[in-house]
């Protein structure tokens, strides 16, 4: 299924919205969960962005601490989240339901229990 360039709550289209929700990691995520109830393509992204970059952000401190190896593991995270947000970006703008591997599933069961 894919985004249908229909507006949202916001007037945007809905291919827009969905790569809003990546521009600023989990923060934008967060955001348009809170702002968009109408677009379930919007939110699919929003919740994806949000599980996916707040996992990376806490993973790539943690690993940062761990001396000597901490550095170059939290340079891969960062890599990672790089490209994360950059294919997370094209594909929603795109129209394309694009799912991260492990994010996606842990992003619809974090918004099946807050009833998302």
């Amino acid at each position: 299924m894919e985004g249908n360039g229909t507006k949202t709550d916001l007037g945007l289209d809905e291919n827009v919205e969905a790569l809003l929700a990546y521009l600023l990691q989990w923060i934008s995520g967060l955001v348009l969960l809170l702002v968009e109830k109408k677009s379930d393509y919007v939110r699919f992204h929003a919740m994806q962005s949000f599980v996916m970059f707040l996992t990376l952000w806490i993973v790539g401190w943690f690993v940062a601490i761990i001396p000597f190896i901490g550095w170059v593991l939290s340079r891969i995270v960062w890599v990672l989240t790089a490209v994360a947000w950059i294919v997370g970006m094209v594909k929603a703008y795109q129209g394309e339901y694009y799912r991260f591997p492990v994010f996606s599933d842990l992003a619809e069961q974090v918004g099946a229990k807050m009833n998302l």
